[in-house]
């Protein structure tokens, strides 16, 4: 939230006194105290592989290779390529295990 001045509606900037900070305004004499502390924290839900990649349809129809999972060491995994830098970038490698009970995904 950015607070503006009530008078010449200016954006006010905050500075220090000697017992409080405060909003004041660079061209009119209002000053607002601050007088709680005001946090504010916002934490991103992060996506998952699989949101990323298009969930499960675009694990349809691809390739299967002789690869151990990390996780379950099952010797299966679906292997898929996908461009995700710009194009002076390799592909990237994303990896699905084949075991049904593990689905582990990961990236090389």
């Amino acid at each position: 939230m950015l607070p503006f001045c009530p008078g010449c509606s200016n954006r006010l900037i905050m500075e220090e006194g000697q017992h409080c900070h405060h909003f004041a305004c660079n061209t009119g004499p209002y000053v607002n105290n601050i007088t709680c502390k005001v946090t504010t924290r916002k934490y991103p839900k992060l996506k998952e592989l699989d949101d990323m990649l298009g969930r499960v349809a675009a694990w349809k129809n691809v390739n299967s290779t002789a690869e151990p999972c990390p996780k379950c060491e099952h010797p299966w995994v679906y292997i898929m390529w996908l461009k995700t830098h710009s194009t002076d970038k390799p592909m990237t490698t994303f990896y699905k295990c084949c075991n049904a009970r593990c689905v582990h995904c990961w990236r090389d």
